[in-house]
């Protein structure tokens, strides 16, 4: 089969003809069709300090994908051959503390498919029956394609908060924060700020639903405008930028909540008592998607047909022009990058 390798400890990716995976009794073997291309790939094709000290060439690449289940193993009683599914990528031992405690999530465990072994930007992959998400008849395989981001979106938006009349602050426009955006709009929050440097995912986050649509330097005029001066119930911090997570702190009221999923790329200096203690806030840190209560809540959102996501898939490429697919995001014009891959 093809698979889109990374093949050694360098730069790019190479697409090669592999072995088609064999799977074992609690496994299934799933045909991908569309696939989502996400920074962390960015990071592996270009083989920077994160990817070097994280990832063990070689190995297929791609954590975010969607399919139709070709083979199921002899121990599988609840998927089958044929099924329209998606599945979680963050493979959890399921016999620590934190996941018979229901935080799988954040199991210390986990191994990452296209990170820690094989992924799906090939034509087949093999993952547990345990790990499998079955599609609905009406979601395409582009939407379910993308249902990791998608997960880190809701799990960002919804955890911990009552969305409806809530006041929000989305700080980074990525695709994730873009989701983040009609996520709120569909939840019910009454004021949607959306933050960014980039025009273009600034006007998908308006089409998205966002009520403002900003540079950084505007963020505080609109936030004390929309809340006459007390700043927003919650911030949803996807940037990672250091600027921008301050920016968070300050800008959420007395009270109010900031949920962190984007990294920095080193470490910054936060005033903890002023910025943190004294305002009395919240601060939560988003891992990957709830296992699976975050999936739960994906379906129940997309079968209301209050949330579309398909606005923000702004780019398809077949799986061989994996180069013009990279450079897209880099570039800084796309929104979501999808492979049509079957």
């Amino acid at each position: 089969m093809r698979a889109l390798v990374k093949a050694t400890a360098g730069p790019g990716f190479v697409l090669e003809d592999v072995a088609q995976p064999q799977i074992r009794d609690d496994e299934v073997l799933i045909r991908v069709r569309r696939a989502g291309v996400c920074g962390t790939d960015v990071h592996l094709y270009e083989w920077d300090a994160w990817a070097q000290g994280r990832c063990r060439p070689p190995f297929t690449v791609g954590h975010e994908f969607a399919g139709d289940v070709a083979a199921v193993g002899r121990f599988v009683t609840d998927v089958r051959e044929g099924d329209r599914v998606t599945a979680e990528g963050h493979l959890v031992c399921g016999r620590c503390h934190l996941c018979r405690t229901g935080n799988a999530h954040v199991c210390p465990n986990t191994k990452i498919i296209g990170v820690d072994r094989d992924g799906c930007f090939a034509d087949y992959i093999a993952m547990p029956s345990t790990n499998v998400w079955q599609l609905d008849d009406a979601i395409p395989f582009e939407i379910g394609g993308i249902h990791d981001p998608m997960g880190n979106a809701f799990h960002t938006a919804l955890v911990g908060t009552e969305m409806p009349g809530k006041t929000v602050l989305i700080t980074g426009c990525g695709p994730i924060g873009i989701f983040a955006v009609g996520i709120c709009r569909a939840a019910g929050a009454s004021r949607i700020i959306a933050s960014d440097v980039n025009e273009t995912r600034l006007a998908l986050a308006r089409t998205m639903g966002a009520h403002d649509a900003v540079q950084p330097q505007g963020a505080e005029s609109a936030v004390r405008s929309a809340t006459n001066g007390l700043g927003v119930d919650v911030v949803l911090e996807m940037s990672g930028v250091p600027s921008a997570i301050h920016q968070a702190l300050a800008l959420v009221r007395v009270g109010g909540r900031v949920q962190m999923l984007g990294i920095p790329a080193k470490a910054m200096e936060l005033n903890v008592a002023t910025e943190i203690i004294f305002k009395g806030i919240t601060v939560y840190g988003v891992v990957g998607r709830r296992m699976y209560d975050t999936w739960i809540q994906m379906t129940q959102f997309l079968r209301s047909g209050q949330f579309d996501p398909t606005p923000v898939i702004t780019h398809r490429f077949p799986l061989e022009q994996f180069d013009d697919a990279i450079s897209a995001i880099k570039g800084g014009e796309a929104g979501k990058v999808v492979f049509e891959i079957g």
